[in-house]
This record gives structure tokens, sequence and C-alpha cells, in this order.
């Protein structure tokens, strides 16, 4: 597929030790020597070297910046076309000069994940590889990395693969049915490979929805939400989760005037932490916008993580904000220990029942570790799962995952019911696409594009 030769800074941009402008295309050696000058021109060096030299603006003769560029002959490159990096020094104003020049020489400008998408369109990986690219940039923990790395080295691809090439052997026998219905042996023969054969591809999609909660967490993270009334810790707690002072600490009520949100690893789990504003009836028109932000916080909650205070008895707002939460994923946080009991805590556990209830003290950084530990028992039952597991964590691929199963078990119940093969044959061919639209074998341009359109520049 010959493609017109892209463009874009490929580095974060500010100030750093190297900046980086890529191009990929078949002109992106050609290009970058209209604009490169060193011992010799970059059309003669060998594939997968580094040169040194200097970038020339070709009309003024002026030498813009002095480089290390790496030449990436196709097809052994990310994008299996020809790739140029342009190392320079990491100013803004020297490698958006050097970006202006290529694109003057006849490159034109990447759009959001433009690199990758080639790489797709030439084969070079599939669709769900491509999106694991992405998560990969994004992730949070070690986890969440190695979960994307795996996909990325196609280990959900192949399993895939092997699903679709089993239903195709299935057709196949369906097919000889079709073709010679007169021989009963035959046709029980079918019906016969054909149960089992879907009884193990279904058992292999119910295995990938079975790391689907955690893969998912793994990838997008816990939303997690810190709530209670006013001047419990909840901001105090925030700050010690992450280490850093993000949220502003006094002993005044209502200081958390905005939802503050934050991604922290707690033992493997990313958390994607909020901070809310005390939940209360207020007359303060800030206040107030700040707590409806919580309301709509909490609403989307992963899990919550519930305050009150041990040097406080229990509330009648305590009761209500209990009320609100009760049925969700909680755990009750008695903070402020290091102060005079006055909360029964007795009365508390009657209250919230089978919630988890942790003892801490913010200011001594007293019960953290504990609380940690339950985030973890809850999401991932305390152990950490086989790193070379496969995961499914991508919600389109549990989505189309929910859809094949459906479609499976619908050419399993109608070949169990004595139904004709050839409306058998509809719903196999059905779960056949449905998985090949994970990795893009049946995918639509118009959900390529979207896809690759979330991506970040350069990539």
């Amino acid at each position: 597929m010959d493609l017109d030769t892209i463009t874009s800074i490929s580095t974060p941009m500010g100030e750093g030790a190297i900046g980086i402008v890529r191009l990929s295309g078949s002109q992106a050696v050609e290009i970058t020597d209209k604009l490169y000058k060193g011992k010799k021109p970059l059309a003669e060096v060998d594939s997968h070297t580094i040169n040194y030299g200097h970038i020339i603006d070709p009309e003024t003769n002026e030498v813009v910046e002095e480089v290390m560029v790496s030449v990436l002959r196709a097809p052994k490159t990310f994008t299996r076309e020809d790739i140029v990096e342009i190392n320079c020094h990491g100013g803004i104003l020297t490698i958006n000069r050097v970006l202006e020049l290529t694109m003057t020489a006849g490159a034109r400008m990447a759009e959001p994940g433009e690199y990758t998408k080639r790489a797709f369109l030439n084969g070079r990986i599939d669709l769900s590889q491509a999106e694991a690219v992405m998560d990969f940039i994004r992730s949070k923990t070690d986890r969440a990395s190695k979960v994307a790395m795996n996909q990325i080295e196609g280990r959900l691809s192949d399993m895939i693969k092997r699903q679709r090439q089993t239903i195709l052997e299935i057709l196949a026998q369906v097919e000889v049915n079709i073709d010679y219905p007169e021989y009963d042996d035959v046709e029980d023969a079918t019906t016969e490979f054909l149960l089992e054969k879907s009884e193990a591809i279904k058992s292999e999609i119910d295995r990938l929805l079975a790391t689907g909660t955690q893969g998912k967490i793994m990838r997008e993270g816990l939303s997690t939400v810190i709530v209670g009334k006013p001047n419990v810790g909840k901001s105090s707690m925030l700050n010690n989760l992450i280490q850093d002072n993000k949220a502003i600490v006094t002993e005044v009520a209502g200081t958390t005037r905005d939802v503050l949100e934050e991604y922290v690893n707690v033992r493997g789990v990313p958390l994607r932490l909020v901070d809310t504003a005390g939940i209360r009836e207020t007359e303060d028109i800030v206040e107030k916008i700040g707590v409806e932000r919580s309301r709509k916080a909490l609403s989307e909650a992963d899990l919550i993580l519930f305050v009150l205070n041990y040097n406080e008895a229990l509330t009648e707002e305590d009761v209500k904000l209990y009320e609100v939460i009760k049925n969700e994923d909680a755990i009750v946080i008695v903070n402020k220990t290091d102060l005079e009991q006055r909360l029964d805590l007795d009365e508390v556990r009657d209250m919230v029942g089978d919630m988890p209830v942790i003892e801490t003290s913010m200011l001594k950084q007293e019960g953290i570790d504990q609380l940690e530990e339950q985030i973890r028992d809850m999401f991932f039952g305390g152990e950490v799962q086989n790193q070379d597991m496969t995961y499914v964590s991508n919600s389109r691929h549990i989505s189309l995952l929910k859809q094949a199963r459906h479609s499976i078990q619908d050419a399993i119940d109608a070949a169990e019911a004595g139904i004709p093969m050839d409306m058998v044959q509809i719903d196999l061919t059905r779960t056949w696409e449905i998985l090949g639209e994970i990795i893009g074998a049946s995918a639509s341009d118009e959900l390529i594009n979207q896809l690759f359109s979330q991506f970040c520049l350069g990539k």
C-alpha cells in the first residue's frame, strides 16, 4: 500500500535533552535528504543506522540544527514503510522549525495515531495490537503495562485467530452435511463435531470474559471516591495515598470546593482516586456546585471510601451518607484515631453490616497499609494473578466477546434442537465475524478511523 509520506514531532512538547521529528513513507529518506548535510547522503547509508549531520534550510542555506538521523528501511520498521527519525536538541523552537522544513520539503502532517494506523493497514499488527499500543502508553502500573505488552505481542490476537480457524473447520464440516443430506451418519458426525468444537470455543470466550473485570481495572483504573461529611480527613487520605500534598488540608469545614482527581498505584491496583467536596446542605454557591459534582462522582464510582470521625459521635449526616452508598462496594474508614474516642464502633458496625471497617490516623499515617490490602483483596482476591495470563481489558473487546458468546450459544442450542444445519451455519458465521471485529479482520473504515483518532499525535 503506497501512502503519502507523513511527519510529526514524536516526543512530548517542552524542553528536554532530545526532541524527535519522525517521517514515514516511501519518500521519507528523499525528503530528509533535501534538508540533511552529513558525511554522505542518507540515500547511501545502511538501513538501521544513525548518522551525524546538520539540518539546513534549503532557501537560506542556514544551519538550523545539529542532528543525529536514524534511517530505517521497509519492511523491517514499525509501519513497514521507510522511517526517518531526526534527533534534535529538545528546544521547542528548533524542533518546530525542523518539522516545518520537512513539510515544506514534501511531507504531510500526520494525523493522531497515523503511524500505528499505517502499521495496521500494512499488516504489521492487527487492530487489538494497535489498541494495546495506546494502552501501554497510558498504563498507570507495572501490571497494566504487562497486560498491554502481552496484547502488543499478539497473545489475544493469536487466541482469537485460533477460535476463528476452529469455526472455519466447523463450517467446512457443515457444508459437507448440506451437500450430502441423504447420509444420516454424516449428519450425526457433523452434529457431534459441531457441539464439541463449539463448546470449546464458548469455554475459551468465558475464560477471557472472566478476566474482563480485572483487565478493565488495570487498563482504566478503579474509579474510587472518598466520601464523608466535611473535615473528617478525606483530603488527608488523598494526600497520604498519593504521597503528595495535592489537596488543601485545614481545620475549616468545606475547604474542598471541587472534585480532585489523581491516579495512584495501590498494591498493583490502579485507582482513579477522587476526593469530593463534603456532601452537605449549604448556602455557599461555590460549595453547592462542588457538592453536586460529588454526588455525580459517587454515582459513577467502582469503589467508595466512606470516612467517619473517631473523635465525633455518629451523626444524622453520617447516617444519610451511608444510606446513599449502602448498596455499593465500599470500605468504611474510621479516621483520626490519634484523638479521643467519641465514636461508638459497635454502632458503626451494626449500621454498615458486612462492609469492611478500617481504623486510621492520617496524621500519624497509621492504617494505610491495612486499607491498601483491603482494596487489593476486594478486587483481586488478595492474589497477584499470573502475569503471563492473557487478559481482556478493552471495553470494545469485552462487548464483542459477549456478543460472540451469545451467538455461539445460539448455534449450540440450534444444533441440539435438531434445527437444519444451514440455519446453524448462520450463527456460526456470525460468531466468526464478531471475533474478526476484535482483530480488525471485519472492522469498518469508520470504526478504524474513530479508534485511531483517539491516539496521541506522533504515535
